[in-house]
């Protein structure tokens, strides 16, 4: 039996070459494997640049196609651009040829006119120099017959010429003088047009009244009360008369002044709803519609200032203002009057490139005097001056509101403006309320006043009284007499009638000469 150990010893060199054997067996097939995978990698490498390489060359070809296109679209463009301007050369050579042709044309007309030019120019000198002397012939053949020397014969024509040319002179100067007054006229009127346009209210005329209704006949006693205490009363505290008469349902309050005199109506009619008419009552209620009516009339002053757009009144004018919304001059609501005038009168100022705000506040004060005629003695021109001047306000204010009727200077256009304004504003349809009988007949005073003068054949009434046209005789009159009639009937009218605002008299004598041929 072999020794293990032996064994062992020859199985274990076996062992190691086998185990050498193997493993270079299989780093070879290792390193097989290992190429072969290589020149896969290598196949599919050299494959993946293949295709790359054709795709970058399509690419490459796209792209210089693309080039191509873009670069003959561009050469396109060139070709045609050129084409145009060739086309614009030819066309701007032919017109310069053409201006060429007409500046030959014009040398040559202006080579004729000047040699044309020259020959009038030798035939007027030639003239000039036979008219020297067929003028110095002339001249010694004057002083031969009129015996004259040169001196007094020049300085008897330019006495002559200065007398023609002052002549002729005076003439321009009437002329454009007339011219200026029409065109003054028209222009004013333009102004006054526009103005009364761009304003257009609508005029409602407001009337204070002076009765008060009641129930029934039997509150009269009360109002009148025991032995008239109740009636002294109330006369007392609101300083009216009250008439009762037998007039059915109504009691009669009368006062000279309209704002008393609404508050004792005020103070009548809360008397007789309320039904407790005594003494005390009458003094309570008519200390509260004073209280209430100094209020209200002070925010009517400030409505007005508002709507006026005129700021800074002292507190007393504008308490004033509101007194007029209770004054009435022909029925026409004189506190509405004074807020037309300041509109008017302010655009015809800016209309003429004065100062509006100006004009405005003196259109509305102008006749602030009627608000106070009752407490001072004198008009209210008078007496409306004297307050604005009281409380601070401009002159050119000042002197619209003393002046608006009568002192019209014209270096206060203002007062003009003003005066102007509050004629437009009382003679417009529609301001001022009168009956129809009322109105006929002062029409018809109008036309028999004018149609009494002797020569006057027919007279008409227009423009609601505002104006009479008088048609006088041709025969009967001349120039200076059918003056003197329009002064007489002008004076006639003042004299014999009242009437608001202005009357124009226009007197028309005219001569007609017609003949029949036959």
């Amino acid at each position: 039996m072999d020794n293990p150990a032996t064994i062992v010893l020859i199985t274990a060199p076996l062992a190691a070459v086998l185990t050498f054997v193997i493993v270079k067996v299989l780093d070879k097939l290792r390193l097989t494997d290992a190429e072969n995978k290589a020149k896969e990698i290598v196949n599919r490498a050299e494959r993946d640049i293949e295709s790359r390489r054709r795709e970058a060359e399509l690419v490459i070809k796209e792209e210089a196609l693309r080039h191509k296109a873009e670069g003959e679209k561009d050469l396109h463009k060139q070709r045609q651009e050129l084409h145009e301007r060739d086309r614009l050369l030819d066309k701007r050579q032919d017109a310069l040829e053409e201006q060429a042709d007409q500046v030959r044309k014009q040398e040559k007309m202006v080579e004729a006119n000047q040699r044309k030019l020259m020959e009038r120019v030798e035939d007027t000198n030639r003239r000039h120099d036979e008219l020297g002397k067929l003028l110095d012939l002339q001249r010694q053949t004057l002083h031969q017959l009129s015996g004259l020397s040169k001196e007094e014969a020049t300085h008897r024509l330019l006495d002559m010429l200065d007398q023609e040319l002052t002549n002729e002179i005076g003439g321009r100067i009437h002329k454009h003088e007339k011219r200026m007054a029409e065109l003054a006229e028209e222009k004013s009127r333009e102004i006054l047009i526009t103005a009364i346009q761009r304003y257009a209210s609508s005029h409602t005329a407001e009337s204070t009244t002076s009765t008060v209704d009641i129930p029934s006949d039997d509150m009269k006693g009360r109002i009148i009360g025991r032995e008239g205490r109740n009636i002294r009363a109330f006369e007392k505290a609101t300083g009216v008369d009250v008439i009762i008469d037998d007039t059915p349902g109504v009691v009669i309050v009368s006062c000279f002044d309209p704002v008393r005199r609404e508050i004792a109506r005020q103070t009548l009619s809360r008397l007789i709803a309320d039904g407790r008419i005594h003494p005390a009552r009458i003094e309570e209620v008519a200390a509260e519609v004073q209280k209430e009516l100094e209020t209200h009339l002070q925010r009517l002053g400030e409505e007005a200032c508002e709507e006026a757009d005129v700021h800074g009144l002292h507190e007393k004018i504008v308490h004033l203002l509101g007194r007029l919304h209770f004054r009435t001059s022909y029925s026409q609501n004189v506190l509405r009057h004074s807020i037309e005038v300041a509109f008017l009168t302010g655009m015809m100022a800016e209309e003429l490139g004065l100062d509006g705000k100006l004009a405005r506040r003196a259109g509305l004060l102008h006749d602030i005097g009627k608000a106070a005629d009752h407490d001072a003695e004198g008009g209210h021109p008078k007496i409306g001056a004297d307050l604005l001047k009281r409380h601070g306000e401009k002159p050119e204010v000042v002197h619209a509101a003393l002046g608006h009727h009568d002192d019209l200077r014209i270096e206060n256009p203002y007062t003009v403006l003003v005066a102007a304004a509050d004629a437009a504003s009382a003679s417009r349809p529609g301001a001022r309320r009168e009956s129809l009988d009322r109105y006929i007949k002062r029409m018809e005073e109008l036309e028999t006043i004018a149609s009494g003068f002797p020569g006057v054949e027919q007279a008409f009434a227009i423009q609601a009284g505002r104006e009479l046209r008088v048609i006088a005789s041709s025969r009967d009159t001349t120039d200076v007499t059918a003056a003197k009639i329009c002064r007489e009937i002008a004076t006639a009218f003042e004299q014999q009638l009242t009437y608001p605002g202005e009357i124009k008299v226009t007197v028309i004598r005219e001569t007609r000469f017609q003949e029949t041929a036959k």
